[in-house]
């Protein structure tokens, strides 16, 4: 039954963790959704949440937030929500749901430990601003 489904792969869509410009002493970094295909993305949702492996083999988990973020134009960005400093050193898994085309798709994005940095600044498609890119 299951290999009658059809999934298809989510292509063009990334999730970016963005630096504003330097706003006083601490750096603001915002987590934006990036519609890098031709045709709009509808009804967008958007869930986060921030996890970790214990040395004791545990998980731990943070709160799941949820984002209703709408529609997103072709080849555009849209802002989901800003990231703290603090929870660079976790696992921060963004998943995105929404019709594109009359289909439903989904896709998870994960950056890593310390991969939201500086230093890993890079031309993001759709927005001027730098940042890091998860594909």
């Amino acid at each position: 039954m299951k290999k009658d489904i059809d999934i298809p792969a989510v292509k063009d869509v990334y999730v970016a963790a963005v630096l504003e410009e330097n706003q006083g002493e601490a750096d603001v970094w915002d987590i934006y959704l990036i519609n890098d295909k031709n045709e709009p993305l509808e009804g967008v949702m958007i869930t986060s949440r921030g996890y970790m492996e214990t040395e004791a083999g545990t998980e731990m988990l943070s709160s799941t937030l949820r984002h209703k973020v709408g529609d997103v134009p072709a080849k555009s960005a849209v802002k989901v929500e800003i990231i703290l400093p603090q929870v660079f050193e976790i696992y921060n898994e963004y998943w995105a749901t929404f019709f594109c085309a009359n289909k439903l798709l989904e896709r998870k994005f994960v950056f890593g430990p310390f991969t939201i940095d500086k230093n890993f600044l890079e031309d993001l498609p759709g927005l001027t601003e730098k940042g890091i890119l998860v594909k």
